[in-house]
């Protein structure tokens, strides 16, 4: 059981799993997000058994709840290339198996981009790739990302995402993360309407698939296809968007990742004011908390400024 909002950001597998999670427990959070490998592409390390057993120990330690890895963005599923889907179909096996040391977690990926074979042969390659990929009985769910729709992106409308559930043997095994960002780009009114946007998402896709939430105000407005992600309250989305978001039944449980361009101090920040407003405190003392501390006066500017008083 996780102590109040699960809530979280990206964070850096460079000193190991137990880093990240003491680096979590630091900002606040109780999950967190990492790439499985370079997100440009690359070899993925074999995690340390012993420093995975203790990444799970501080886990179980601080109420954290599931995790959200992300897999790179040179990965694409369904590329015009054959190289490329050989390629990205071993990695994401490969990712799929290393995540099963740390099982029941979130294995979180971007469809992909057709490059103008049209959405059709997008979706029939990722779900090959997908039926390819995955096994039965794994403990990690793959989750499909809505996308913003920019160029050739697959996953741009909820019915992308469902034509690709659909087509897949163990459906058992995916899931959906909602972006926020996205969503609002890609045309759905999330900040005006979420209600409703979560009613059409059940209606095609169903409520039961929505397993996390990527956390991003745009900035963009609605419909832009552009994807550009803001702080949070500083973007076309705004504060009490995320508001709803944090205090909403259907929503407020669910694992939440920061991708903000922040870095660990401005994502405390996020955590502490996101968390205030799912506890029933107001956008006045959330914006407060959102606050960047004004940096202290050089030593010598200060004494300048005191000699001409």
């Amino acid at each position: 059981m996780t102590n109040g909002l699960t809530i979280g950001c990206h964070l850096s597998t460079s000193k190991g799993y137990e880093a990240m999670g003491k680096t979590a427990v630091e900002i606040g959070a109780t999950t967190f997000a990492f790439f499985t490998r370079n997100p440009r592409g690359g070899k993925g390390k074999a995690p340390d058994e012993a420093d995975v057993q203790a990444l799970l120990r501080l886990m179980e330690e601080h109420h954290f709840g599931k995790l959200v890895a992300h897999a790179p963005y040179t990965m694409n599923m369904c590329s015009a290339k054959p190289d490329v889907v050989a390629y990205t179909r071993e990695a994401f096996a490969s990712d799929i198996e290393r995540m099963e040391q740390l099982p029941g977690n979130y294995l979180n990926f971007h469809p992909g981009s057709h490059l103008k074979q049209g959405a059709d042969e997008g979706i029939r390659l990722i779900v090959e790739g997908l039926n390819q990929d995955l096994i039965p009985g794994q403990k990690t769910i793959v989750l499909l990302e809505t996308m913003a729709g920019k160029g050739t992106e697959v996953g741009r409308s909820f019915e992308e995402l469902e034509r690709i559930i659909e087509g897949v043997e163990h459906d058992e095994l995916l899931g959906v993360c909602l972006d926020t960002c996205h969503v609002n780009d890609a045309g759905y009114d999330i900040a005006h309407d979420l209600d409703g946007v979560l009613d059409e998402f059940d209606r095609v896709i169903g409520l039961d698939r929505l397993c996390a939430l990527h956390v991003n105000d745009s900035k963009n407005p609605l419909g832009a296809h552009k994807d550009r992600h803001e702080k949070i309250g500083q973007g076309t989305l705004g504060l009490a968007a995320f508001q709803a978001i944090v205090t909403n039944p259907r929503t407020k449980d669910l694992p939440m990742i920061l991708e903000t361009p922040n870095e660990l101090p401005g994502y405390s920040r996020e955590i502490a004011a996101l968390r205030a407003l799912s506890e029933g405190r107001s956008l006045a003392e959330a914006e407060e908390l959102l606050e960047e501390p004004e940096e202290p006066e050089p030593a010598e500017q200060k004494k300048a400024a005191e000699s001409k008083e």
